[in-house]
């Protein structure tokens, strides 16, 4: 597993966030599924738990820097965070150079390996100073359609925080359904956090979807920052917004504790 930006990342932006690791425990694990092992990148504090637990799910990149830096600011908020590489099956993207590179892999991962991985990282975690009572999910990007996806999977799960993951899309046999089918069955309050300039989200798909939520009185929520983009809470990148990320922070926490994470 990558310890560093991936080189798809031409250029690391000097806004990044770099998160010591003083009072934490840090580690790279795998577990197994189905006869595969998977990598994943886990942050806890010090001490002997048990610890809430928030399922982290990458964006496009994987388990690159970025990712096992908020690992570690969910650790420095108390919780036990595991964030699973979901790509490894079909390809190891942390090498290459170019989203372009990237996106054929990603094309081949069906939701339901993604599903079913991180129910084996729940189920690990939970072996590993996790508390089965208090478990969260989020996820960035790809990893935000995810984190709608899993809320609806997962009964387990008590709240979920999904960043700008897309809401609707074409359906095949890789990705049967998106987030707007799911409005209906998810088992766990979700808070959304968008962008209304957003250039791969349209904002009337994201109008669309919070009808779909409030048509089926869901507990779940979205919030759309005006003027921010994509990728707003990205620190690495040219996308970062200091202040939509740090209120999409804070209101992450609020979610959480709210739901009795």
């Amino acid at each position: 597993m990558s310890t560093a930006f991936t080189p798809a990342v031409a250029t690391v932006e000097s806004t990044r966030i770099h998160t010591d690791e003083q009072g934490l425990v840090t580690r790279d694990i795998r577990f197994l599924r189905d006869d595969t092992h998977i990598t994943a990148y886990v942050a806890q504090p010090e001490g002997t738990g048990p610890f809430p637990v928030v399922l982290l799910v990458h964006e496009i990149f994987g388990v690159h820097e970025h990712i096992r830096d908020v690992a570690r600011r969910l650790a420095k908020l108390g919780y036990l965070s595991i964030a699973p590489e979901l790509f490894s099956r079909q390809g190891d993207v942390s090498q290459l150079h170019s989203i372009d590179e990237i996106r054929p892999i990603v094309a081949q991962v069906p939701d339901t390996q993604v599903l079913a991985d991180l129910d084996a990282a729940l189920d690990w975690v939970v072996q590993h100073g996790g508390d089965p009572e208090r478990v969260a999910i989020t996820g960035f990007c790809w990893g935000g359609r995810i984190t709608w996806l899993y809320a609806a999977h997962q009964s387990k799960i008590k709240a979920a925080v999904a960043w700008y993951g897309r809401l609707q899309g074409e359906r095949n046999h890789l990705q049967p359904s998106h987030p707007i089918d799911a409005s209906a069955q998810l088992q766990a309050p979700v808070l959304g956090l968008y962008a209304s300039d957003d250039s791969g989200i349209p904002l009337d798909d994201v109008t669309r979807f919070q009808a779909a939520l409030a048509a089926v009185e869901s507990p779940s929520r979205v919030i759309v920052y005006p003027g921010a983009p994509h990728a707003f809470y990205a620190d690495y990148r040219p996308s970062y917004r200091t202040s939509a990320a740090r209120d999409g922070w804070q209101k992450l926490q609020n979610w959480l504790r709210q739901h009795g994470v």
